[in-house]
């Protein structure tokens, strides 16, 4: 019996089969990761570069948060005073906070209909735990998010292990959840909360000094240089392709104006609201959570494929069930807010608007609704947007109705642009 030599004979782990093909595969660049050429016309080249193959990421919402700012300091002088500013990142703490949760369901391709019903209900049994039951507020407030995590989880269990869908699942949430709200909260409907507690500090308090701003923003800033300059050097020491240092200094300076100027904005006020500085932990925490880790990386598999990341050996059921459990926690969470922001947990909490703006932030800020793209930054950028509208048209009077028409359409638009996008990708081979 003959055999193959050429097939079978070893090979020297140093031989270098094809030089021109090793040297090419070194020098090789991934045009999706640096930039081409050098100056503007390289980031002018990559610009467009990235129209054509829908890579834009969050640079359409943050042209649009431009925009929207634009548009409304010309027709009122007030909308970027120090106390707008102040109100608008006080108050959308709450609905970013529910955002936040809504993120990692749609990573998955799926949705979370229960989250505003969940937030209520948290809210209204801290409430009685802590004003009628006379329990410590910290104490209730722990509840009442392990109460909302346990709650998600219940619902991520009909979905992934018996095969309900999400949809049908939390739209039952919502509706249980609504009813356990109001008979919570008895006939009164109304639990009114200590503004001097810790639910009540959430959105009340400032730390005056203006040293806390500058200090905030300077650590933001310098987190941001250290996070990409380090990823940028693994990246080189790995052999893969990285952003030239001149990017990072510019995407650093920007967000260093962006947040210095805010800083001083807040110091013309009351100084930096603790609503902001918990806000930006979270974010911060759940973005290494989603980016650093093996249990992120598991929830970007299922959203790109679920019978893929099976094979892969990745516990399908028991990462769905923990997303639903995060979600179900940060609406908590969220609700906590909301109602420290009215110092009250009545009836109405939850309802209207709340997970329509809680859905459209992270879809407005970037976050796909097909699965497997998005950042929970996106709730950041998304809230902001919706919150600014919406305190846009009230310093101009204009109609509630006419509110919701606006919200609607730059949903849409945001929603259009996501399917072209994800067009695209597909024509590109990426998606």
């Amino acid at each position: 019996m003959s055999t193959d030599n050429t097939s079978t004979a070893p090979k020297d782990e140093h031989e270098v089969v094809n030089p021109e093909a090793a040297a090419a595969a070194v020098t090789a660049v991934d045009p999706r990761l640096l930039v081409q050429e050098q100056g503007l016309a390289g980031y002018i080249g990559e610009f467009r570069r990235k129209i054509k193959a829908g890579e834009l990421g969050s640079l359409p919402v943050i042209l649009g948060l431009v925009a929207i700012c634009i548009i409304f300091q010309s027709l009122n002088s007030a909308f970027l005073s120090a106390q707008n500013i102040n109100d608008i990142t006080v108050t959308m703490v709450g609905t970013g906070m529910i955002s936040v949760g809504i993120v990692f369901v749609l990573l998955l391709g799926e949705i979370d209909l229960s989250v505003g019903s969940v937030s209520g209900a948290s809210s209204a049994i801290a409430a009685v735990l802590a004003v009628n039951q006379g329990w410590p507020e910290w104490a209730a407030v722990i509840f009442a998010v392990v109460c909302g995590a346990a709650i998600g989880a219940a619902h991520g269990f009909f979905f992934a292990v018996l095969g309900a869908p999400a949809f049908a699942v939390t739209l039952a949430g919502l509706l249980f959840w609504l009813g356990f709200m109001l008979q919570t909260l008895g006939e009164n409907g109304t639990i009114n909360l200590d503004s001097d507690g810790l639910i009540g500090k959430l959105t009340t308090y400032f730390f005056s000094d203006v040293a806390a701003a500058y200090g905030l923003a300077a650590v933001v800033t310098a987190l941001f240089f250290l996070s990409s300059f380090l990823g940028n050097r693994r990246r080189e020491a790995a052999g893969i392709p990285f952003r030239p240092l001149s990017d990072t200094i510019m995407r650093t300076a920007l967000l260093g104006i962006v947040s210095f100027a805010a800083a001083f904005m807040y110091n013309q006020y009351k100084g930096l609201p603790l609503a902001t500085v918990i806000f930006l932990v979270f974010l911060v925490g759940t973005d290494f959570l989603l980016r650093r880790t093996s249990y992120g990386r598991k929830i970007f598999a299922l959203g790109g494929s679920v019978e893929a990341s099976r094979r892969a050996g990745i516990n399908v059921t028991a990462v769905r069930i923990s997303v639903f459990a995060i979600s179900g926690g940060f609406a908590a969470i969220g609700g906590l807010f909301l109602a420290s922001k009215i110092a009250s947990a009545n009836q109405s909490a939850g309802t209207g608007d709340l997970l329509m703006n809680a859905i459209a932030a992270a879809v407005i800020g970037g976050t796909s609704l097909f699965g497997g793209r998005g950042r929970t930054w996106n709730a950041l950028l998304g809230v902001l947007v919706i919150v600014s509208i919406q305190y846009g048209l009230q310093l101009e009077s204009i109609a509630e109705p006419v509110k919701y028409m606006i919200t609607a359409g730059v949903l849409l638009t945001t929603v259009v642009i996501d399917s072209i996008t994800r067009k695209t990708q597909k024509t590109a081979g990426r998606a």
